[in-house]
């Protein structure tokens, strides 16, 4: 152990060895507390701008960055065009009231014959909502030859249960898409639809759906396995007293989901599957290493959050995520003019090579700032630096995991109104729902009459319809 710098060295020498022992004992104290004290110190800075943690954990008193006001006036702006609602064709409308003058405003002489091109307003209102009760009187008869009691043959499509198949489709919705609690969604089946229930009998609904819709569910998940480039999150989830993870993978026409007890890189492996060769995008966590680097995306959103904290660090950490900061903005800059198509992709690639030579420099030297945690962040990206970079040269990949993020913020919203589920029945039930809501909302299909359709079939005994894109049904239709 070194002498302190205030003790000169003949003082030191002079010093006793057992006190030496003991100085050396406290200098470790010393500095095992001012490590203790920067951790803390940093975890009480963090923010969603320099972490992963979310907006809604930000202080009252936390001040998110201004950004210079524009120059535009709010709404729309001159020459967009306007979004206004299409009026119905005058033959499909249910009743058409005519509206004619009798008489001139002006000198009050009657009038006749018809405007050529009257001004048309429609106005859309909803009938008082009466439920269809079927009554299916079975019965058995005897025969008068042998005695034998035979009862007439049950139709196909029929639930043995009260409620149909519309009904059981509208609950699932309700709970599963809308994040209804069954007690509200039983007050609004009832005073809505003047459909009776009881909160016991939503939960069987629930699952009878579930099963209704598995079949195209795994079609879906095989679907994913197979697509060139995937987006793959996870969030924290309860179910009943074990922690748990709901697990999202998107693709351009696809998502599924998946409750698992697990955050480790096996589940990982289950969503993209063994033979998966596509690119996959996510975060920097530790589940998705066994990858190969080659065919990975980082996501640059967290890689932002991560400069901002190496800035906030201060001392020699501080230029390194200034700089790299500025190197990201101007990337995203360019970025978003690639997309907006005023910028060439080849003068993108172009550009991008010597800003790629400065980032990993900037990394490189922050590997050695002296800075333990901005050291360790800029030796993690180095590890992975080939993944920085895969969204240059592949069309189609986005330089952000932002498209799984927003696709499992309903996940964290059911979350937090539920507080998870149950039971692996409940989890089954969020998974299958969630594929099938952001399934169908990506294909601008209707998600309740695709529950209804496949709470139909499966009361016949057949097949749900399928969750992919109709250009996917069709070539395997072909094949």
């Amino acid at each position: 152990m070194e002498t302190l710098a205030a003790l000169p060295r003949d003082i030191w020498e002079r010093t006793p060895p057992e006190a030496q022992a003991y100085i050396g004992t406290l200098e470790v104290r010393v500095a095992t507390l001012e490590d203790m004290v920067r951790t803390l110190q940093e975890q009480l800075n963090q923010s969603s701008r320099n972490s992963s943690r979310p907006p809604s954990s930000d202080p009252p008193q936390s001040q998110r960055p201004t950004r210079p006001r524009g120059q535009r006036r709010r709404g729309g702006q001159p020459g967009h065009p306007g979004q206004t609602r299409t009026l119905v064709p005058v033959e499909d409308v249910d009743a058409v009231v005519v509206l004619k003058p009798e008489q001139c405003s002006g000198c009050h002489a009657p009038l006749s014959g018809d405007d050529p091109t009257p001004f048309r307003h429609q106005v859309i209102e909803i009938p008082p909502i009466k439920p269809v009760i079927t009554e299916y009187q079975w019965h058995q008869l005897v025969c008068p030859e042998c005695g034998e009691t035979t009862r007439a043959p049950w139709p196909a499509g029929v639930p043995s249960g009260t409620y149909g198949p519309r009904v059981q489709a509208t609950v699932a919705l309700y709970t599963g898409a809308y994040r209804l609690s069954k007690r509200t969604t039983q007050h609004v089946m009832d005073e809505v639809f003047g459909v009776p229930m009881s909160v016991g009998t939503i939960g069987p609904l629930e699952q009878a759906t579930t099963e209704a819709v598995a079949a195209p569910v795994e079609e879906a998940r095989t679907y994913v396995q197979a697509q060139e480039v995937v987006h793959l999150d996870e969030t924290s989830w309860c179910q009943g007293d074990k922690r748990a993870w709901l697990w999202v993978a998107v693709t351009s026409w696809v998502t599924v989901f998946v409750v698992r007890l697990s955050r480790g890189g096996q589940v990982a492996r289950e969503l993209l599957g063994e033979r998966f060769g596509g690119i996959l995008v996510t975060d920097r966590y530790s589940a998705y290493n066994w990858y190969p680097v080659r065919w990975r995306q980082l996501c640059w959103a967290h890689l932002l959050r991560d400069f901002e904290a190496m800035r906030d660090r201060g001392g020699g950490s501080e230029g390194i995520g200034d700089a790299l900061l500025a190197q990201a903005h101007q990337m995203f800059t360019w970025w978003h003019r690639v997309r907006e198509g005023t910028l060439q992709r080849s003068t993108f690639r172009s550009s991008m090579t010597p800003l790629r030579r400065e980032v990993e420099r900037l990394l490189e030297a922050g590997s050695r700032c002296g800075v333990p945690q901005t050291a360790g962040t800029c030796r993690d990206i180095l590890k992975r630096r080939e993944a920085l970079w895969t969204f240059v040269q592949v069309a189609g990949v986005e330089p952000t995991n932002n498209t799984a993020e927003r696709a499992i913020r309903p996940g964290v919203l059911w979350r937090k109104g539920s507080f998870g589920t149950q039971s692996a029945e409940g989890s089954r039930f969020v998974e299958s729902m969630m594929t099938v809501v952001a399934t169908l909302k990506q294909q601008q299909r209707h998600v309740l009459e695709y529950l209804t359709t496949a709470c139909e079939a499966a009361l016949r005994g057949e097949a749900a319809p399928s969750l992919l894109p109709a250009s996917e049904q069709k070539s395997q239709a072909a094949a």
